[in-house]
């Protein structure tokens, strides 16, 4: 166990934390072998499953199992609270911003995220200005990656509104540790979370075009080749909705139907695993083959809804997570119960000469980017990559950020050598509609090489049932 580090198991002298003490004791009876054995067929049955996930950039375009962890992250039931009233007031206030900007754009005449950050980004939609949407709602579900550091203080490292992605693991870790160890559930009281697709459902119900009694829901899909298909499959089957790729769809006068072997049926909401750019070609990148022609044409006509909307990606951009803090005091009036990790934002002089003289002490990410790619963690990269890269902030300053090297909590995990400590986080998934809603815990991510802090599924992490204990 290394001190440095919150540890979720033991506190700082070693000693077992409260709310681990039965899992604890179950773990003391079970032998290394079980666990082996458990684990194996937790592998098998993913694979059977088909629970498995492309890399891009990889030339042999294999897929790949997400390791499954089978010692899972416990959170006691008052942390859980306090936790997720701080998710409530983040997403809200990051709704509040997306509606503001494509309406009177109040924060920026008011001088508090300058303007220019908002209407020069790439993933600001000029297309959405002033178009309204049913309950004002723009991140429909929103994953939120939070870490612990330092004496066990949460941070929010980022927010994903675009097309957040895990929640099908959550679900089937759940249910693997179920299967896999039933006697534990008969010990623990630990929160469901097998309702989460009945609660997206209902939430996408609740926020159909104005005068629509029964809605439509369907998934978009990119297809098969899509490196997180599983999980759009799995919740549309979990839904009972129609799985839908751009095909399947088509707008006649400003209205969304599906192809159906009985004829075309009128959609109202569409759950879209797309990006931005890709759904309509008359609108976006015209070689999209994966869109729907016309379909932005009935969206601001409001026929039709999608979530999450087009151009929440704006609000989820590294360069706008700075200010979510300064949104909450604004719309919501409240000081912020969730903290930010510090951030130099590189298009700052003084940030950025700050930065180019402490590269190796800090962990530098690019704006746009996403899933672990385009970062560098200062303390376990080469002089070469170090180099490397503050050649390209030289080239385009404003196309970073950086920030400290947190000491990101473990727990333990069970590896190769037996049970030792990995670093994690926690993705917990925020419904919004007509309310605010989400199931307890999430999905927690583990960095399963020894000593990484990069917890990302495409950068060889894994993931771990989360409890979130009801007593």
């Amino acid at each position: 166990m290394n001190a440095d580090f919150y540890n979720e198991m033991y506190d700082a002298d070693g000693n077992l934390r409260a709310h681990y003490e039965g899992f604890a004791d179950w773990l003391a009876a079970t032998s290394p072998e079980r666990l082996a054995s458990k684990r194996a067929e937790a592998d098998t049955a993913f694979h059977r499953l088909g629970i498995t996930f492309a890399v891009y950039g990889e030339k042999s375009g294999t897929e790949r199992l997400i390791p499954f962890d089978i010692i899972p992250r416990i959170i006691p039931a008052t942390e859980w609270t306090a936790l997720q009233a701080g998710l409530w007031q983040r997403v809200k206030a990051l709704n509040a911003f997306l509606h503001d900007i494509y309406h009177d754009q109040e924060i920026l005449a008011a001088g508090h995220i300058p303007a220019e950050q908002v209407l020069n980004n790439a993933q600001f939609r000029r297309e959405m200005i002033g178009v309204d949407l049913p309950a004002g709602i723009y991140a429909h579900i929103a994953g939120v990656d939070i870490v612990r550091a330092g004496a066990g203080e949460s941070y929010v490292l980022e927010d994903n509104l675009r097309v957040p992605s895990g929640v099908s693991y959550m679900l089937e870790d759940r249910k693997m540790m179920m299967r896999l160890f039933p006697e534990l559930f008969s010990r623990h009281m630990i929160a469901p979370v097998q309702h989460y697709p009945d609660m997206l459902l209902e939430n996408l119900r609740t926020v159909a075009p104005r005068g629509v009694s029964d809605p439509t829901v369907v998934v978009l899909t990119p297809g098969a080749y899509n490196s997180a298909y599983f999980e759009h499959s799995f919740l549309a089957q979990q839904m009972g909705v129609e799985l839908v790729e751009g095909r399947d769809l088509f707008v006649k006068e400003q209205a969304v139907f599906m192809r159906t072997t009985q004829g075309p049926q009128r959609v109202d909401v569409i759950y879209r695993r797309i990006d931005d750019d890709f759904l309509d070609p008359l609108a976006f990148n015209k070689e999209s083959m994966l869109g729907v022609p016309g379909l932005l044409g009935a969206y601001q006509a409001g026929n039709v809804n999608l979530a999450n909307a087009i151009g929440a990606g704006v609000a989820d951009d590294k360069s706008i997570y700075p200010y979510v803090p300064e949104m909450i005091r604004f719309y919501l009036g409240e000081e912020p119960t969730l903290h930010n990790v510090p951030t130099w934002m590189l298009r700052k002089p003084d940030d950025l000469k700050y930065v180019l003289a402490h590269l190796p002490e800090l962990v530098v990410k690019e704006v746009h980017g996403a899933g672990g790619y385009g970062m560098l963690v200062g303390p376990a990269s080469t002089k070469a990559e170090i180099e490397d890269l503050r050649a390209r902030i030289l080239a385009a300053p404003e196309k970073y950020i950086a920030q400290p090297t947190l000491a990101l909590s473990n727990c333990p995990t069970f590896v190769e050598s037996g049970v030792a400590p990995r670093h994690l986080d926690l993705r917990p998934f925020v419904l919004s509609g007509k309310s605010v809603g989400m199931v307890p815990g999430g999905l927690t991510r583990v960095a399963l090489r020894e000593g990484s802090l990069v917890v990302n599924s495409s950068q060889g992490g894994g993931t771990k049932d989360t409890w979130v204990l009801e007593n």
